[in-house]
């Protein structure tokens, strides 16, 4: 276990995570001592956990604590989804904010997921040249895509894997050259001050490459469990 940690702690230094994430990354649920099998995922749902104690995993690596507050009573959701880890002897290893932030994480994966070239970074995400037309963006991440703003070009792409429309953010992004702005879950005050185009498209589409691709670079098993999502035309 101990070597293991380590090799995520270099690939995603926990000093690298905000100040919110403080007892939340790294190893959050402790399973058998051996780690022989891996799964990973962006989210540790119910139907991910099963799968990964069918397989015979014994470590579950995922983006977004099972976690988030403190625990004063096991109950409810929580109390279903923590039976079925521990009955499984299933460690699960949290990389979140830590993973948004190292050099090759999860917004260097969105930027390679979308081709980007000549990128310069921000204080969360980056900027680079983006040669695909709009419908491809779309197409790279699953479809149903909402853009704000009169979007005439995307040429000099930001992008923020996850909740990244935030005014700050926006700001730096339009300081450095962006067209537009691409990140997830939109909120109506931010977009009606928001000073360049925006690309609305899902928290799980956004981040979900960085785990794919962090599943195929160490051999391990990638569950896939995106959201039940339609669109009404």
């Amino acid at each position: 276990m101990r070597a293991f940690a380590e090799e995520m702690d270099a690939l995603a230094p926990p000093a690298l995570a905000e100040e919110f994430d403080t007892g939340k990354i790294g190893l959050v649920v402790e399973g058998r001592p051996e780690i022989d099998n891996v799964c990973c995922a962006l989210d540790a749902t119910p139907a991910v956990v099963r799968q990964a104690v069918a397989s015979g995993a014994d470590m579950l690596v995922i983006h977004h604590t099972p976690i988030w507050t403190p625990l004063t009573a096991l109950t409810g959701h929580t109390a279903t989804l923590m039976r079925e880890i521990l009955s499984g002897e299933l460690n699960v290893y949290v990389m979140h904010t830590n993973f948004d932030h190292a050099a090759g994480g999860v917004n260097d994966a969105l930027s390679e997921r979308l081709g980007l070239s000549d990128c310069e970074p921000m204080s969360l995400g980056a900027v680079g040249t983006c040669t695909l037309p709009l419908h491809e963006i779309s197409q790279r991440l699953g479809g149903n895509l909402r853009i704000w703003g009169n979007l005439s070009s995307c040429r000099r792409l930001a992008v923020v894997a996850g909740s990244g429309f935030d005014p700050v953010y926006l700001a730096e992004a339009h300081r450095l050259g962006a067209d537009a702005f691409l990140s997830a879950e939109m909120k109506h005050s931010v977009a009606r001050t928001a000073p360049l185009p925006c690309i609305e498209s899902t928290h799980y589409a956004l981040e979900a490459p960085a785990m794919k691709r962090l599943a195929v670079q160490r051999g391990w098993q990638y569950i896939d469990d995106p959201p039940l999502l339609s669109v009404c035309p």
